[in-house]
């Protein structure tokens, strides 16, 4: 496959990543102006501790970049992009999360910056909002994303958002009259594009402020204490309002992809009006649908309903958290444990089609955007891909849940020799982080919900037949001929079965002590004849 070929397939393809690239096409058809590259970014309020909706946009980001990349035949090396990761660490604490220590020690800080607020978690670091910084670093990094991390207080501090603070001040009047008709009439009162910092509490001020300087950055208002203060907006003295500080934001540091969740659709109606009245222009984006928990309810940091990224991780792999993420955005997900096990499978299954397709079914396929995020490739040529497991992990998970709780991954890997000719951890590593995350499923998900019932007359004669049936057959029978016999007991009229569905649910819930389970022939040849006559004996036991 020549770089042409895929730059002609990525142009016409319906992936949602090449539509959103495409849009960016348009707007740079001759790439951006003075050769700079076309920067992408994604943005993080670390009020609270990040979670699989953080991570998720800076990997739809990233498929975008990448995407976009190929459209114009550019490589990761090659300079043409760039993705910033930027925490709103400028931002004043609103309210106490639910999900951290030391909470009453937070409350005395409510409305400082996040930077100017001690670490909760008292692990080192220089405020609350730098622990939380290095939590989203340390889980990009570890998927291997390249990006660059930009902190809002850095900027503000620094005073390398001055010029741009400049131009608010010089546009305030135009930026009231953008946002003063959105807002209620109270608010109106106190509203103003620059949010001062007392110099007396450090605390993020929501009150009136008049422009006395715009060149030299001078503000005056009223401070807590009632005293007027004259002060100077620049060099961290002040931030700015959210919608304000979006513009700014891409105003100053020339954002032109921005993606951003349906919850704030009118920041990005303001922002964008702002930013035009500042001289910049708003990014291309899209707006995609919220995460939400087991109950349908919208994942929130502060509450902790969600997922962590360390908990998908103990329970699932990196490959599937992202496979998970990857469909049509602009649907809703529900986030939650019991959708692990399932995205593990659907990913290894796309990512073994891939080198058999055909390109324009590789580029609708999740497994090809994902393997390409990492760093790219052209086509079919993908590290690993059509690789496949040798076991499922659906078929994994019951293995483990006939060895219960206790099960070590020694255990699961003796097992796995029933069924792998070289059953050597080092050779399947990532089958092995998998018997990890099985183990940790089972015991905290699965272990405590199994219970195994006793047969009926009918399944207790159809289990007798399956187990002299076992018991006549080669020890290395192949899962698929152990399969047939466990089909051909279902069909026998004896047996009573209305369907072969009837039979399986039968024979997982007794002998797996749960109302779903694998394909039994896999099952029995993973875990082996004589294991399974033995659960077989002790399901007839129950029966009596």
């Amino acid at each position: 496959m020549t770089e042409q070929t895929l730059i002609e397939a990525a142009r016409v393809s319906k992936a949602w990543p090449f539509q959103e690239a495409q849009r960016l096409l348009k707007r740079y058809p001759d790439g951006k102006p003075g050769g700079a590259p076309v920067l992408f970014e994604t943005g993080y309020g670390p009020s609270g501790l990040p979670h699989i909706g953080t991570f998720q946009e800076v990997l739809r980001t990233t498929l975008v970049r990448r995407a976009y990349e190929a459209l114009i035949g550019a490589k990761p090396e090659d300079g043409k992009t760039r993705l910033v990761a930027f925490s709103d660490d400028m931002d004043g604490l609103r309210k106490v999360p639910d999900n951290v220590p030391n909470r009453d020690m937070l409350a005395g800080h409510l409305g400082k910056p996040l930077t100017r607020i001690p670490d909760p978690f008292n692990a080192g670091f220089d405020s609350f909002a730098h622990h939380n910084n290095a939590k989203l670093r340390e889980f990009l990094d570890r998927f291997g994303f390249e990006y660059e991390f930009m902190s809002s207080s850095e900027h503000y501090n620094s005073g390398e958002f001055d010029d741009a603070l400049r131009q608010v001040l010089r546009s305030n009047q135009a930026i009231l009259e953008i946002m003063l008709p959105t807002l209620r009439e109270e608010r109106r009162k106190t509203y103003s594009p620059v949010l001062p910092i007392s110099p007396t509490t450090g605390v993020v001020l929501q009150v009136p402020v008049e422009v006395v300087d715009a060149e030299e950055g001078i503000v005056r208002f009223t401070d807590e204490d009632g005293t007027v203060v004259e002060q100077s907006a620049l060099g961290g003295m002040a931030k700015l309002q959210w919608k304000v500080d979006w513009a700014m934001r891409w105003y100053a540091l020339g954002v032109d992809y921005e993606m951003c969740g349906k919850d704030l659709t009118d920041s990005v109606t303001q922002s964008g009006k702002i930013v035009q009245v500042l001289g910049g222009r708003k990014p291309e984006g899209l707006i995609y649908e919220l995460f939400l928990d087991a109950n349908g309810e919208k994942i929130s940091k502060s509450k902790g309903n969600g997922l962590t990224i360390e908990e998908w991780l103990t329970y699932g792999s990196e490959e599937s958290l992202g496979f998970y993420i990857f469909p049509n955005p602009k649907s809703a997900k529900q986030l939650h444990v019991g959708v692990i096990p399932r995205a593990v499978d659907d990913y290894w299954q796309f990512r073994a089609r891939l080198p058999e397709q055909e390109l324009d079914k590789q580029l609708g396929n999740p497994a090809w955007h994902l393997l390409r995020a990492n760093g790219g490739f052209e086509g079919s040529e993908a590290p690993g891909a059509g690789d496949t497991l040798p076991v499922t992990y659906g078929l994994l998970l019951n293995l483990v849940g006939v060895l219960g709780a206790g099960a070590t991954r020694e255990q699961v890997w003796s097992y796995l020799g029933n069924y792998i000719a070289d059953p050597d951890p080092a050779k399947h590593p990532e089958l092995d982080v998998l018997v990890g995350t099985a183990l940790a499923y089972n015991r905290d998900f699965v272990a405590p919900t199994l219970e195994h019932r006793a047969p009926t007359a009918n399944e207790a004669a159809a289990l007798r037949k399956l187990d002299d049936a076992l018991a006549d057959v080669a020890a290395e029978s192949s899962a698929e001929d152990l399969q047939t016999i466990v089909y051909e007991i279902g069909k026998d009229e004896q047996f009573g079965f209305e369907s072969l569905r009837e039979w399986f649910r039968a024979l997982y819930e007794t002998l797996l002590g749960s109302s779903q389970g694998p394909r039994m022939g896999s099952f029995i040849a993973l875990y082996g004849i004589e294991n399974t006559r033995k659960l077989i004996a002790e399901a007839l036991e129950r029966a009596q």
